[in-house]
């Protein structure tokens, strides 16, 4: 019987789960799948004719690097093209056009929202020319081409990826075809598939490898095209009078989104809990591009930009200097120290008013626009260098533990002073380096990597900056400067529930009791109870011998402040989250715009759109010469030929905003705080989705300057 109504439950569920409902509720296939796939994407105008071409555009210049001359001799006079209706074209034109063409197509470096668009432009726009034209996915990126590992992209592939985040379609790696060896197999695999044209989706290095392959294959009629994927934003293009070319690369908008509404659900939870600091680092190793977005889109209280920091100037410092007759170095680019009183000053002001919580925006790449962090770097690089070469044995082997490594920088501080020769490592840079947190002190010290540089993905440069806030709050608290403003009302309705008079302790117990303030600040001469009771004594409130009325106590205890912080790291889940209207467009878009540049035989060319910071019927596709926008850069430890990356401007209109408000935004005043809810990302290309807020500034800067007398 037992047996039997288990067989009977057993069938029941299976058939429950049969139900179509069922099936549907469960689906791998969302209603959200269904509508991005469904998606068409606008097209510019003049992908709408049947048939382009490329004009010369000669109204910009740039910079021809001679190493670039040199080592690419065959491509380094491209110009800038842009893509044009071909309203009169010849027959010869229209065969150019319908060609049955072979083109590959590679992802290059991490995901960014948008690249299987780029696929799907292309795709659409090849076989609406023929049909019989195939398309070749390399996957797992470059390392596909090495190794011929690749698959032919079908429409039923390509229709299940449409306006989808992330390279799941063929994948991507980091490797780089940069040695001849490499070279040699990817022109074989290239030559094997009878490739017409190569496509590299990738950064400023993935870009500079399309550079040196369009210049490897050109003898063999190989076209090579870029496109610009990168969500740090820093693939930004100016020619040498500063004229805006390629504002932006793709993905930096839809990571921004995604950061940006994450952290303002951050603003929303801490304002609601009053007790948390949410520290939020956001990717942007090399520039602050990401941070500035998110402060635009969301208002954090609290938004430190890189590029700025390392602008700052110490006048006092210069001052000093110029007196005694010197120069002092250390006085360009903020400290660690001053950064971490910055972000104090905030906090300090925030809890007056009894805010004592708030949103903070780090960049990842912070440290990096510190000069006195890259200083230690180079003068630690070079002692441990010189240690291993002398003594013929490991650093950090013979100095096993943190303790033993100070105590050799102390040695060598002291031989500082005996000697003045010896300036590697002086007393100040001891100093310094001792008010690091211990764990940033060991990380300056660990292993270099393999090419002796320091590496600066395994810090943690929130815990980094924020390890001195908290060491400095402390030290703020116990001066009595750093406390919890006290609401006049619940001070009053205090004293007033225990029969005490608010206005006899009100004078005695708060520095501006006497003002129209909405907080009362308990003087900074009251630290402790000790304190409190000495005070109340002084002003003849309490004897010696009674204790401290128990509300009083209360209210000093209120504006002890607690400081509490929560950790986050915003990064892959916003690479790899489904675009917004702005990237899908915008790289459905780089894909025909791709093709164009194929179809008229170009080559050594990045895919890109001018004029993205304006509404998208003023979009411009064009083709930019990489090696135009080459410079020698510093790449493991040697000088190579590389697409220059675009730091933040902080003269740039958009910046200016930014700083103009971060005061307002900080909200240290009584009232509510001025967070601003960006939404969550969809794909309609209203408001937000629309373009990133930086770009808008910034045209909106250009406009209003250009026409201002």
């Amino acid at each position: 019987m037992d047996d039997k109504k288990g067989f009977t439950k057993k069938n029941t569920m299976n058939d429950f789960l049969r139900q179509e409902d069922i099936e549907r509720a469960t689906s791998d296939a969302s209603c959200a799948l269904q509508e991005r796939l469904s998606f068409t994407p606008p097209i510019c105008d003049v992908f709408k004719a049947p048939y382009c071409r490329l004009e010369d555009v000669d109204r910009y210049a740039f910079h021809l690097h001679p190493e670039a001359k040199k080592e690419l001799p065959d491509i380094i006079n491209n110009v800038v093209h842009r893509v044009a209706k071909n309203e009169d074209p010849s027959e010869t034109d229209k065969e150019k056009h319908r060609k049955q063409r072979n083109v590959g197509i590679v992802f290059s470096g991490g995901p960014a929202p948008g690249g299987h668009n780029v696929i799907a432009g292309l795709y659409d726009a090849m076989t609406s020319a023929n049909t019989d034209s195939r398309i070749f996915g390399f996957l797992m990126g470059p390392d596909g081409i090495l190794e011929k590992n690749y698959i032919e992209i079908t429409g039923d592939l390509v229709d299940s990826h449409r306006n989808l985040g992330g390279f799941g379609m063929i994948k991507t790696g980091r490797t780089k075809i940069d040695s001849g060896e490499k070279m040699k197999k990817a022109r074989s695999t290239i030559l094997e598939l009878e490739l017409d044209a190569l496509v590299i989706v990738g950064g400023d290095d993935s870009n500079t490898n399309a550079a040196f392959l369009a210049q490897e294959l050109r003898s063999d009629g190989v076209q090579v095209i870029g496109v610009p994927k990168t969500i740090d934003g820093d693939i930004q293009v100016r020619d040498v009078n500063n004229n805006s070319i390629c504002a932006v690369s793709f993905g930096f908008h839809t990571a921004a989104r995604a950061f940006a509404h994450n952290i303002n659900n951050l603003c929303s939870d801490c304002s609601s809990d009053v007790k948390y600091w949410h520290i939020c680092k956001v990717m942007g190793r090399v520039a602050s591009h990401l941070a500035l977005e998110v402060a635009l889109q969301v208002h954090p209280n609290i938004t430190l930009i890189g590029e700025e920091l390392a602008d700052f100037i110490d006048e006092e410092r210069i001052k000093k200097a110029e007196e005694e007759g010197t120069i002092d170095y250390t006085a360009y680019g903020m400290t660690l120290r001053q950064v971490s009183r910055l972000i104090c000053d905030g906090i300090v002001r925030r809890a007056a008013v009894g805010k004592n919580y708030g949103v903070i925006v780090i960049p990842e790449g912070l440290l990096e626009f510190i000069n006195e962090i890259q200083v230690f770097i180079i003068k630690l690089n070079t002692i441990i260098a010189d240690y291993n070469s002398t003594h013929d044995m490991d650093f950090n082997s013979h100095f096993p533990t943190l303790k033993d490594k100070l105590e050799y920088l102390r040695q060598l501080a002291r031989m500082s002073r005996e000697n003045h020769t010896f300036s590697i490592w002086n007393t100040r840079d001891d100093d310094l380096f001792n008010v690091l947190p211990p764990f940033f002190q060991e990380g300056l010290l660990t292993e270099r990597d393999s090419h002796g540089n320091f590496q600066f993905s395994q810090m943690e440069t929130d815990r980094v900056v924020m390890g001195l806030v908290e060491d400095y709050l402390k030290r703020l608290a116990d001066r009595g400067v750093y406390k919890n403003g006290i609401k006049v009302g619940s001070y009053r309705q205090t004293m007033d529930e225990r029969g005490l008079d608010p206005d006899v302790y009100g004078s005695a117990l708060f520095k501006n009791y006497d003002t129209n303030d909405d907080f009362l600040m308990v003087k900074e001469s009251i630290v402790s109870i000790k304190t409190l009771k000495q005070t109340l004594v002084k002003a003849e409130l309490l004897s010696d011998s009674e204790a401290v009325p128990s509300p009083v106590e209360a209210i000093y205890k209120q504006s002890v402040p607690k400081f509490k912080t929560q950790y986050h790291f915003y990064g892959y889940d916003g690479r790899g989250n489904d675009p917004t209207w702005f990237d899908c467009t915008y790289t459905y878009n780089l894909g025909m715009t791709a093709f164009a540049l194929i179809v008229n035989g170009a080559t050594g060319q990045m895919a890109a759109i001018n004029n993205l910071e304006k509404d998208f019927q003023n979009w411009e596709p064009i083709g930019l010469p990489i090696g135009s926008l080459m410079h020698l850069e510093e790449r493991k430890s040697k000088l190579a030929l590389v697409m220059e990356r675009a730091l933040v401007d902080i003269d740039s209109p958009a910046f200016k905003v930014f700083a103009a408000k971060r005061d307002k935004w900080l909200a240290a005043t009584p009232g509510d705080d001025c967070y601003r809810r960006p939404g969550p990302i969809r794909y309609s290309g209203e408001s937000e989705d629309a373009r990133p807020i930086t770009l808008i500034l910034n045209d909106l800067g250009s406009s209003f300057f250009k026409n201002t007398p």
